[in-house]
């Protein structure tokens, strides 16, 4: 499925980092009220208006974006499961992987399975097959299939084989599918219905999403009326877990719907939601900042995000979601007029960044992985694991309008 913008298509660099910029946003703002009621917000914060921590920073949810863009970056569409089973072995499941902090039940499971030798789909076979965990991670499939959601739903169910089943597979796709359609300037009404598209229409995050949207749709006399109308309609009461994939797809869909595509307003909808407001946030920052770009971002909210820390991925620690972007966008060129110009950048480091060539940073340790420009900005060690998977070559795309075609280089 192909979908084309009314008017000409401009931009694609800028529409992806304000996509991959709008996730690591929505997360870091909606990582302080998970978990918990509207009420609860209220009565802590009165209602979220930006970071509520002196300190904000992304969790799971960016740093398994990261993971999954850098995986894309490698393989393109010529994605299969086995790539992404390595991928959870080498960069993950194999590792020493230290203090394993924020992730999610699903992942935690999927890890388990893998170590236990398990392969995909068994591997997605424990009891949070449901999650979000997709969800959160399915924005740079949209990225990378721009104005082609039937494609982005393909890749991203191929990723989420080996961790998701179901309605969480279904999340994931309707996440990637409306990124697609907005990162060519598609009207908020063609978002929604590109995400409903590549879903079963009788399935639970089809409903979800649909009762969301018609909520969102309807005149309140105020914010916080509109905000429990969306939030009845799909969120399950007594239900102790908060990371149902159709219940977070429908309340991000549900606030970019009341914001009426605006990104501020969007991201703070779904963050006063409450319930797994990080992902909600997140999965919410992305679709709007596919729609309106980096610009679109408070410039003080993306100043805000720097490079990953691994707290959760500590093989992604040191990568920045800009990065994932620019690696997405290889054809884009440069800059385009409206991005946040100075995110996280020492005022000495511009003559650091390697050429736009796609060459790697140089690592100083003999067949270390390269890691990020921002990485070696930031300090971050150098990988020494699994030289030969490593994603930073020059990235390939294939499909329609790509520069390459044929196989992917290293494609095993």
């Amino acid at each position: 499925m192909g979908l084309m913008a009314d008017g000409p298509v401009a931009g694609t660099g800028d529409r992806a980092r304000g996509a991959l910029l709008g996730l690591a946003v929505g997360d870091a703002l909606g990582a302080p009220a998970e978990n918990m009621r509207p009420s609860e917000i209220r009565r802590r914060w009165g209602r979220i208006e930006g970071f509520v921590s002196d300190d904000p920073a992304g969790t799971d949810d960016t740093e398994y974006a990261i993971f999954s863009g850098l995986l894309l970056a490698r393989h393109g569409s010529a994605l299969t499961v086995p790539h992404v089973e390595r991928a959870w072995h080498h960069w993950i499941a194999d590792l020493d992987e230290g203090p394993f902090r924020g992730a999610g039940f699903s992942e935690r499971g999927t890890l388990e399975n893998l170590r236990r030798g398990l392969a995909a789909p068994i591997s997605a076979q424990h009891r949070h097959a449901w999650s979000d965990g997709l969800a959160m991670r399915a924005a740079p499939f949209g990225v990378f299939a721009a104005g082609r959601p039937a494609e982005a739903a393909r890749l991203v169910a191929v990723d989420g084989s080996v961790s998701h089943d179901g309605e969480g597979i279904y999340g994931g796709q309707a996440v990637a599918a409306g990124v697609a359609a907005a990162m060519v300037g598609a009207g908020l009404a063609s978002v929604i219905a590109a995400a409903l598209s590549v879903v079963p229409m009788d399935s639970w995050t089809a409903r979800s999403l649909r009762r969301a949207v018609t909520a969102a749709q309807r005149s309140y006399p105020d914010r916080l009326t509109g905000e429990r109308a969306v939030r009845s309609a799909v969120v399950i009461g007594g239900y102790p877990w908060t990371d149902l994939a159709p219940e977070a797809v429908g309340l991000a869909f549900g606030a970019l719907t009341a914001a009426r595509g605006d990104f501020r307003t969007a991201v703070l909808t779904a963050v006063n939601m409450g319930r797994d407001a990080d992902t909600t946030a997140a999965v919410a920052g992305a679709l709007a900042g596919a729609l309106h770009g980096a610009s679109a971002i408070p410039r003080d909210w993306a100043a805000a995000i720097g490079p990953v820390r691994g707290s959760c991925l500590p093989s992604m620690r040191g990568y920045h979601v800009l990065d994932i972007a620019e690696l997405l966008t290889p054809d884009d060129g440069e800059d385009q007029p409206g991005a946040p110009p100075t995110l996280n950048r020492e005022p000495d480091t511009a003559a650091r960044e390697p050429a736009r060539s796609g060459e790697p940073v140089p690592c100083p340790e003999p067949g270390a992985v390269p890691v990020s420009p921002r990485a070696e900005m930031s300090g971050a060690p150098c990988s020494g694991a699994h030289p030969a998977d490593a994603p930073w070559h020059t990235p390939v795309r294939t499909g329609p309008g790509s520069p390459a075609s044929g196989a992917l280089r290293d494609a095993r």
